[in-house]
Protein backbone atom coordinates (compact mmCIF):
# COMPACT_ATOMS: atom_id res chain seq x y z
CA UNK A 1 0.00 0.00 0.00
CA UNK A 2 1.69 3.35 -1.17
CA UNK A 3 -0.84 5.67 0.17
CA UNK A 4 -0.24 7.97 3.06
CA UNK A 5 -2.78 9.66 5.27
CA UNK A 6 -0.87 13.06 6.39
CA UNK A 7 -2.79 14.41 9.40
CA UNK A 8 -2.19 16.85 12.51
CA UNK A 9 -4.39 18.04 14.94
CA UNK A 10 -3.70 20.12 18.38
CA UNK A 11 -1.73 18.90 21.14
CA UNK A 12 -3.11 17.90 24.32
CA UNK A 13 -1.76 19.37 27.37
CA UNK A 14 1.60 18.42 25.08
CA UNK A 15 1.90 17.15 21.51
CA UNK A 16 3.43 13.91 23.15
CA UNK A 17 -0.05 13.18 24.00
CA UNK A 18 -1.73 13.34 21.08
CA UNK A 19 0.24 10.92 19.59
CA UNK A 20 0.05 8.33 21.85
CA UNK A 21 -3.92 8.66 21.61
CA UNK A 22 -3.78 8.40 17.93
CA UNK A 23 -1.55 5.27 18.28
CA UNK A 24 -4.17 3.94 21.04
CA UNK A 25 -6.67 4.24 18.93
CA UNK A 26 -5.35 3.13 15.45
CA UNK A 27 -2.80 0.59 16.16
CA UNK A 28 -2.53 -0.97 19.34
CA UNK A 29 -5.78 -3.03 19.51
CA UNK A 30 -6.94 -2.74 15.73
CA UNK A 31 -4.14 -2.99 13.48
CA UNK A 32 -6.00 0.18 11.18
CA UNK A 33 -2.50 1.83 10.59
CA UNK A 34 1.30 1.89 10.50
CA UNK A 35 2.28 5.16 12.34
CA UNK A 36 5.13 7.85 12.23
CA UNK A 37 5.42 11.54 13.75
CA UNK A 38 6.05 14.04 11.42
CA UNK A 39 8.82 16.16 11.92
CA UNK A 40 8.05 19.89 10.79
CA UNK A 41 10.29 22.60 12.48
CA UNK A 42 9.31 26.18 13.93
CA UNK A 43 8.51 27.81 10.74
CA UNK A 44 7.76 31.54 10.32
CA UNK A 45 3.82 32.05 11.06
CA UNK A 46 3.89 35.53 9.24
CA UNK A 47 0.35 37.19 9.54
CA UNK A 48 -3.49 36.01 9.07
CA UNK A 49 -3.62 37.54 5.73
CA UNK A 50 -0.61 35.81 4.06
CA UNK A 51 -1.53 32.17 5.68
CA UNK A 52 -5.08 32.44 3.94
CA UNK A 53 -3.66 33.55 1.00
CA UNK A 54 -0.60 30.96 0.91
CA UNK A 55 -2.85 28.06 1.81
CA UNK A 56 -4.67 28.29 -1.72
CA UNK A 57 -1.28 28.82 -3.88
CA UNK A 58 -0.07 25.78 -1.92
CA UNK A 59 -2.73 23.85 -3.43
CA UNK A 60 -2.00 24.60 -6.52
CA UNK A 61 1.70 24.21 -6.12
CA UNK A 62 1.18 20.75 -4.27
CA UNK A 63 -0.58 19.72 -7.84
CA UNK A 64 1.82 21.47 -10.46
CA UNK A 65 5.06 19.97 -7.98
CA UNK A 66 3.02 16.32 -8.16
CA UNK A 67 2.14 16.49 -11.67
CA UNK A 68 5.85 17.17 -12.30
CA UNK A 69 7.21 14.50 -10.02
CA UNK A 70 4.73 11.52 -11.99
CA UNK A 71 6.04 13.13 -15.31
CA UNK A 72 9.69 12.40 -14.48
CA UNK A 73 8.64 9.34 -13.18
CA UNK A 74 6.47 8.39 -16.49
CA UNK A 75 9.55 9.67 -18.79
CA UNK A 76 11.89 7.32 -16.72
CA UNK A 77 9.43 4.26 -16.94
CA UNK A 78 9.34 5.27 -21.12
CA UNK A 79 13.20 5.55 -21.12
CA UNK A 80 13.86 2.91 -19.66
CA UNK A 81 11.06 0.71 -21.91
CA UNK A 82 8.97 -0.33 -18.82
CA UNK A 83 11.45 -2.45 -16.93
CA UNK A 84 9.24 -2.07 -14.15
CA UNK A 85 12.15 -3.77 -11.52
CA UNK A 86 14.79 -1.29 -13.18
CA UNK A 87 12.45 1.98 -12.65
CA UNK A 88 11.60 1.29 -9.17
CA UNK A 89 15.47 1.10 -8.02
CA UNK A 90 15.61 4.63 -10.05
CA UNK A 91 13.42 6.08 -8.44
CA UNK A 92 14.63 7.56 -4.90
CA UNK A 93 14.39 10.58 -2.98
CA UNK A 94 17.39 11.33 -1.10
CA UNK A 95 18.88 7.74 -1.78
CA UNK A 96 16.42 5.65 0.00
CA UNK A 97 13.14 4.69 -1.15
CA UNK A 98 9.80 7.13 -1.21
CA UNK A 99 8.10 5.32 1.89
CA UNK A 100 11.56 5.40 3.60
CA UNK A 101 12.07 9.02 2.65
CA UNK A 102 8.37 10.12 3.72
CA UNK A 103 8.09 7.93 6.94
CA UNK A 104 11.75 9.66 8.47
CA UNK A 105 11.44 12.92 6.81
CA UNK A 106 13.44 15.68 7.86
CA UNK A 107 13.28 19.21 6.71
CA UNK A 108 16.26 19.76 4.43
CA UNK A 109 17.49 23.22 6.06
CA UNK A 110 20.19 24.04 3.55
CA UNK A 111 17.32 24.09 0.45
CA UNK A 112 14.77 25.52 2.17
CA UNK A 113 16.18 27.93 5.59
CA UNK A 114 13.25 27.91 7.94
CA UNK A 115 14.48 31.79 8.35
CA UNK A 116 12.84 32.28 5.59
CA UNK A 117 9.61 33.62 5.03
CA UNK A 118 6.65 30.47 4.25
CA UNK A 119 5.97 32.71 1.00
CA UNK A 120 9.50 32.98 -0.20
CA UNK A 121 10.09 29.05 0.81
CA UNK A 122 7.18 28.11 -1.50
CA UNK A 123 8.87 30.70 -4.55
CA UNK A 124 12.05 28.72 -3.98
CA UNK A 125 10.19 25.66 -4.14
CA UNK A 126 7.72 26.94 -7.36
CA UNK A 127 11.23 27.98 -9.46
CA UNK A 128 13.33 24.45 -8.73
CA UNK A 129 9.76 22.28 -10.16
CA UNK A 130 9.29 24.67 -12.87
CA UNK A 131 13.03 24.55 -13.75
CA UNK A 132 13.24 21.04 -14.11
CA UNK A 133 9.13 20.77 -16.12
CA UNK A 134 11.20 22.86 -19.07
CA UNK A 135 14.22 21.07 -18.99
CA UNK A 136 12.55 17.66 -18.86
CA UNK A 137 10.01 18.87 -21.88
CA UNK A 138 13.56 20.65 -23.88
CA UNK A 139 15.23 17.26 -22.84
CA UNK A 140 12.38 14.35 -23.63
CA UNK A 141 12.02 16.11 -27.13
CA UNK A 142 15.55 15.50 -28.21
CA UNK A 143 15.61 12.04 -26.93
CA UNK A 144 12.10 11.37 -28.62
CA UNK A 145 12.98 12.56 -31.95
CA UNK A 146 16.75 10.57 -32.01
CA UNK A 147 14.46 7.13 -30.94
CA UNK A 148 11.55 8.33 -33.30
CA UNK A 149 13.96 8.58 -36.34
CA UNK A 150 15.60 5.21 -35.50
CA UNK A 151 12.56 3.73 -35.34
CA UNK A 152 11.74 4.87 -38.49
CA UNK A 153 14.54 3.62 -39.60
CA UNK A 154 14.51 0.07 -38.19
CA UNK A 155 10.95 -0.34 -39.01
CA UNK A 156 11.98 0.02 -43.01
CA UNK A 157 14.45 -2.71 -42.45
CA UNK A 158 11.82 -4.79 -41.35
CA UNK A 159 8.42 -6.15 -42.25
CA UNK A 160 6.88 -7.48 -45.30
CA UNK A 161 8.70 -7.79 -48.66
CA UNK A 162 6.53 -5.81 -49.90
CA UNK A 163 7.42 -2.55 -48.10
CA UNK A 164 10.81 -2.89 -46.25
CA UNK A 165 13.83 -1.60 -47.53
CA UNK A 166 15.80 -4.17 -49.44
CA UNK A 167 19.21 -2.37 -48.63
CA UNK A 168 20.58 -5.13 -46.61
CA UNK A 169 18.71 -8.15 -48.51
CA UNK A 170 20.35 -7.43 -52.04
CA UNK A 171 23.86 -7.66 -53.42
CA UNK A 172 25.74 -5.90 -56.44
CA UNK A 173 26.31 -8.98 -57.94
CA UNK A 174 22.24 -9.67 -58.17
CA UNK A 175 21.97 -7.09 -60.56
CA UNK A 176 23.50 -6.11 -64.40
CA UNK A 177 24.42 -2.85 -63.77
CA UNK A 178 25.63 -0.21 -66.20
CA UNK A 179 23.94 -1.52 -69.27
CA UNK A 180 22.47 0.90 -72.35
CA UNK A 181 19.79 -2.43 -72.77
CA UNK A 182 19.38 -4.61 -69.65
CA UNK A 183 17.92 -4.09 -66.64
CA UNK A 184 17.54 -6.54 -63.29
CA UNK A 185 13.95 -6.09 -61.89
CA UNK A 186 13.17 -7.30 -58.00
CA UNK A 187 9.83 -8.96 -57.74
CA UNK A 188 8.03 -10.36 -54.59
CA UNK A 189 6.40 -13.58 -55.59
CA UNK A 190 3.96 -15.38 -52.86
CA UNK A 191 5.10 -18.88 -51.55
CA UNK A 192 2.29 -20.13 -53.16
CA UNK A 193 2.76 -18.88 -56.20
CA UNK A 194 6.58 -19.80 -56.86
CA UNK A 195 5.34 -22.59 -59.28
CA UNK A 196 3.46 -20.06 -61.09
CA UNK A 197 6.24 -17.91 -61.21
CA UNK A 198 8.90 -20.24 -62.57
CA UNK A 199 6.16 -21.37 -65.53
CA UNK A 200 5.22 -17.56 -66.43
CA UNK A 201 7.97 -14.97 -65.81
CA UNK A 202 9.60 -15.11 -69.16
CA UNK A 203 6.47 -14.67 -70.91
CA UNK A 204 5.67 -11.59 -69.24
CA UNK A 205 6.98 -9.53 -71.48
CA UNK A 206 8.46 -10.17 -74.93
CA UNK A 207 11.95 -8.96 -73.88
CA UNK A 208 12.53 -11.15 -70.57
CA UNK A 209 16.17 -12.74 -70.76
CA UNK A 210 15.45 -16.77 -70.62
CA UNK A 211 16.77 -18.22 -66.95
CA UNK A 212 17.22 -14.93 -65.22
CA UNK A 213 15.10 -15.46 -62.47
CA UNK A 214 17.10 -15.83 -58.81
CA UNK A 215 15.43 -16.33 -55.29
CA UNK A 216 17.42 -13.63 -53.52
CA UNK A 217 15.66 -14.00 -50.12
CA UNK A 218 12.43 -15.13 -48.41
CA UNK A 219 10.36 -14.39 -45.60
CA UNK A 220 7.32 -16.02 -43.61
CA UNK A 221 4.66 -15.43 -46.55
CA UNK A 222 6.87 -14.62 -49.92
CA UNK A 223 10.50 -14.93 -51.47
CA UNK A 224 12.30 -12.18 -53.30
CA UNK A 225 13.03 -12.67 -57.26
CA UNK A 226 15.93 -10.76 -59.48
CA UNK A 227 15.05 -11.23 -63.13
CA UNK A 228 16.72 -9.24 -66.12
CA UNK A 229 14.77 -7.71 -69.48
CA UNK A 230 15.28 -5.37 -71.68
CA UNK A 231 14.96 -1.56 -70.23
CA UNK A 232 12.01 -1.04 -73.06
CA UNK A 233 9.75 -3.98 -71.95
CA UNK A 234 9.76 -2.53 -68.24
CA UNK A 235 6.23 -1.05 -68.45
CA UNK A 236 4.66 -3.91 -70.05
CA UNK A 237 6.44 -6.90 -67.55
CA UNK A 238 5.05 -4.27 -64.72
CA UNK A 239 1.75 -4.60 -65.73
CA UNK A 240 1.56 -8.42 -66.51
CA UNK A 241 3.59 -8.91 -63.30
CA UNK A 242 0.75 -7.02 -61.13
CA UNK A 243 -2.42 -9.25 -63.21
CA UNK A 244 -0.64 -12.41 -61.99
CA UNK A 245 -0.11 -11.24 -58.28
CA UNK A 246 3.32 -10.97 -58.65
CA UNK A 247 4.58 -7.47 -56.98
CA UNK A 248 7.92 -5.67 -58.57
CA UNK A 249 9.65 -3.24 -56.38
CA UNK A 250 10.48 0.06 -57.39
CA UNK A 251 14.09 -0.28 -56.26
CA UNK A 252 17.49 0.54 -58.34
CA UNK A 253 21.05 -0.38 -57.22
CA UNK A 254 23.03 2.51 -55.49
CA UNK A 255 25.73 1.80 -53.58
CA UNK A 256 25.90 5.21 -51.85
CA UNK A 257 22.85 5.78 -50.76
CA UNK A 258 22.42 2.22 -49.14
CA UNK A 259 25.94 2.93 -47.38
CA UNK A 260 24.43 6.16 -46.28
CA UNK A 261 21.43 4.90 -44.60
CA UNK A 262 23.77 2.18 -43.20
CA UNK A 263 26.12 5.15 -41.48
CA UNK A 264 22.43 7.58 -40.55
CA UNK A 265 21.53 3.93 -39.03
CA UNK A 266 24.56 3.45 -36.92
CA UNK A 267 25.23 6.97 -36.01
CA UNK A 268 21.30 7.16 -34.69
CA UNK A 269 22.27 4.23 -32.71
CA UNK A 270 25.46 5.29 -31.10
CA UNK A 271 23.77 8.54 -30.57
CA UNK A 272 20.51 7.39 -28.29
CA UNK A 273 23.73 5.23 -26.25
CA UNK A 274 25.84 7.97 -25.97
CA UNK A 275 22.72 10.16 -24.56
CA UNK A 276 21.03 7.07 -22.62
CA UNK A 277 23.64 6.94 -20.06
CA UNK A 278 23.43 11.14 -19.07
CA UNK A 279 19.31 10.83 -19.50
CA UNK A 280 18.90 8.50 -16.93
CA UNK A 281 21.68 10.16 -14.78
CA UNK A 282 19.55 13.59 -15.13
CA UNK A 283 15.95 11.89 -14.65
CA UNK A 284 17.02 10.02 -11.20
CA UNK A 285 18.61 12.95 -9.29
CA UNK A 286 15.81 15.36 -10.52
CA UNK A 287 13.26 12.76 -9.84
CA UNK A 288 14.76 13.22 -6.37
CA UNK A 289 14.48 16.71 -6.30
CA UNK A 290 11.06 16.93 -7.48
CA UNK A 291 9.86 14.51 -5.40
CA UNK A 292 11.89 15.94 -1.70
CA UNK A 293 10.12 19.32 -3.24
CA UNK A 294 6.91 17.70 -3.28
CA UNK A 295 6.81 16.32 0.45
CA UNK A 296 8.27 20.05 1.91
CA UNK A 297 5.10 21.63 0.21
CA UNK A 298 2.98 18.64 2.03
CA UNK A 299 4.52 19.78 5.25
CA UNK A 300 4.32 23.79 4.50
CA UNK A 301 0.57 23.02 3.67
CA UNK A 302 0.06 21.47 7.24
CA UNK A 303 1.82 23.36 8.79
CA UNK A 304 -0.50 26.49 7.35
CA UNK A 305 -3.60 24.51 7.76
CA UNK A 306 -2.98 23.80 11.29
CA UNK A 307 -2.33 27.40 12.63
CA UNK A 308 -5.59 28.10 10.75
CA UNK A 309 -7.06 25.72 12.21
CA UNK A 310 -5.75 25.77 15.35
CA UNK A 311 -4.72 28.92 16.74
CA UNK A 312 -1.45 30.51 18.18
CA UNK A 313 0.94 29.85 19.68
CA UNK A 314 1.49 26.61 17.09
CA UNK A 315 0.74 23.62 18.83
CA UNK A 316 0.01 20.62 16.78
CA UNK A 317 1.47 16.93 15.82
CA UNK A 318 1.75 15.84 12.53
CA UNK A 319 1.38 12.25 11.71
CA UNK A 320 1.94 10.11 8.91
CA UNK A 321 -0.48 7.26 9.06
CA UNK A 322 -0.28 4.30 6.21
CA UNK A 323 -3.45 2.52 6.16
CA UNK A 324 -3.84 -1.03 6.02
CA UNK A 325 -5.82 -1.15 2.75
CA UNK A 326 -8.56 -3.55 4.35
CA UNK A 327 -9.50 -1.15 6.95
CA UNK A 328 -9.49 2.09 5.59
CA UNK A 329 -13.13 3.46 6.16
CA UNK A 330 -12.81 1.64 9.80
CA UNK A 331 -9.77 3.96 10.53
CA UNK A 332 -11.72 6.80 8.93
CA UNK A 333 -14.90 6.64 11.59
CA UNK A 334 -11.90 5.84 14.75
CA UNK A 335 -10.44 8.75 13.23
CA UNK A 336 -13.57 10.87 12.96
CA UNK A 337 -14.54 9.62 16.64
CA UNK A 338 -11.31 10.68 17.64
CA UNK A 339 -11.58 14.29 16.29
CA UNK A 340 -15.06 15.38 15.85
CA UNK A 341 -14.75 17.63 18.98
CA UNK A 342 -12.56 19.67 16.66
CA UNK A 343 -15.37 20.70 14.43
CA UNK A 344 -18.53 19.81 14.96
CA UNK A 345 -19.71 20.91 11.64
CA UNK A 346 -17.09 18.34 9.79
CA UNK A 347 -19.42 15.36 9.02
CA UNK A 348 -17.27 11.95 7.35
CA UNK A 349 -17.83 13.63 3.71
CA UNK A 350 -16.16 12.18 0.97
CA UNK A 351 -15.19 13.25 -2.45
CA UNK A 352 -16.10 9.95 -3.91
CA UNK A 353 -19.46 10.71 -2.29
CA UNK A 354 -22.07 12.63 -4.87
CA UNK A 355 -23.68 15.31 -3.06
CA UNK A 356 -26.30 17.49 -5.03
CA UNK A 357 -25.30 21.44 -4.54
CA UNK A 358 -22.06 20.47 -2.86
CA UNK A 359 -18.20 21.17 -4.60
CA UNK A 360 -15.68 19.83 -2.68
CA UNK A 361 -13.06 20.41 -5.22
CA UNK A 362 -11.79 16.57 -5.37
CA UNK A 363 -10.62 17.89 -1.58
CA UNK A 364 -12.54 15.67 1.17
CA UNK A 365 -12.91 17.79 4.38
CA UNK A 366 -12.34 16.07 7.42
CA UNK A 367 -12.01 17.98 11.27
CA UNK A 368 -8.36 17.35 11.22
CA UNK A 369 -5.84 18.36 9.06
CA UNK A 370 -5.62 15.98 5.77
CA UNK A 371 -3.40 15.66 2.68
CA UNK A 372 -3.12 12.15 0.62
CA UNK A 373 0.28 11.36 -0.40
CA UNK A 374 0.38 8.70 -3.27
CA UNK A 375 3.72 7.29 -4.24
CA UNK A 376 2.11 5.10 -6.94
CA UNK A 377 3.33 7.37 -9.40
CA UNK A 378 3.41 5.19 -12.45
CA UNK A 379 0.49 4.07 -15.26
CA UNK A 380 2.59 0.88 -16.31
CA UNK A 381 1.16 -0.56 -19.21
CA UNK A 382 0.94 -3.56 -19.26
Amino acid sequence: MTEFWLISAPGEKTCQQTWDKLMVATTRTNNLSVNNKFNIPDLKVGTLDVLVGLSDELAKLDTFVESVVKKVAQYMADVLEDSRDKVQENLLANGVDLVTYITRFQWDMAKYPIKQSLKNISEIISKQATQIDNDLKARASAYNNLKGNLQNLERKNAGSLLTRSLADIVKKEDFVLDSEYLITMLVVVPKTGYADWQKTYETLAEMVVPRSTKLLFEDNDSGLFSVTLFRKAIDDFKHKARENKFTVRDFQYNEEEMKADKEEMTRLSTDKKKQFGPLVRWLKVNFSEAFIAWIHIKALRVFVESVLRYGLPVNFQAMLLQPNKKNMKKLREVLYELYKHLDSSAAIIDASMDIPGLNLSQQEYYPYVYYKIDCNLLDFKV
